[in-house]
């Protein structure tokens, strides 16, 4: 029986999944929506809320951990700052998956991920907070 395990193993070793689902959840905060499988998204979302919920605390503790995982400094600020200024009235719930259809290569279902209350005029992936902080 299978007890306390979860999550997908998408056919791939550990180093691998944790490293898929790293630059998922990157690519999801650098543009805030995303196209992916529907196994996937819904794998993503679990570690993306985990991610935001650190960005909530604020610490120092909390931005080691979130750049040890995204190993971005521009991402990790905009979880920290922009995120967590974002979610701050929210207890949880921050990604929503719709599905969108099949693929037609090989009829997976697709889905699309999205943060809730997202900022829809992105400037080259950077929210318009960031942006206008490094003056893109």
């Amino acid at each position: 029986m299978k007890h306390k395990i979860k999550g997908r193993k998408f056919g791939r070793p550990s180093a691998q999944r944790k490293a898929l689902l790293s630059s998922l959840t990157k690519s999801l905060f650098a543009y805030e929506q995303i196209v992916t499988t529907l196994a996937k998204a819904k794998d993503v979302r679990s570690y993306a809320e985990k991610l935001i919920t650190y960005g909530k605390k604020g610490g120092l503790a909390q931005r080691r951990d979130l750049f040890s995982i995204l190993r971005d400094d521009t991402l990790t600020e905009k979880v920290m700052s922009v995120f967590a200024n974002r979610y701050k009235a929210r207890s949880g719930g921050y990604t929503r998956v719709l599905h969108c259809g099949f693929r037609q290569g090989d009829c997976a279902s697709m889905a699309i991920i999205e943060l809730v209350d997202r900022d829809t005029t992105l400037k080259r992936g950077l929210s318009t907070e960031i942006a206008e902080a490094v003056k893109v």
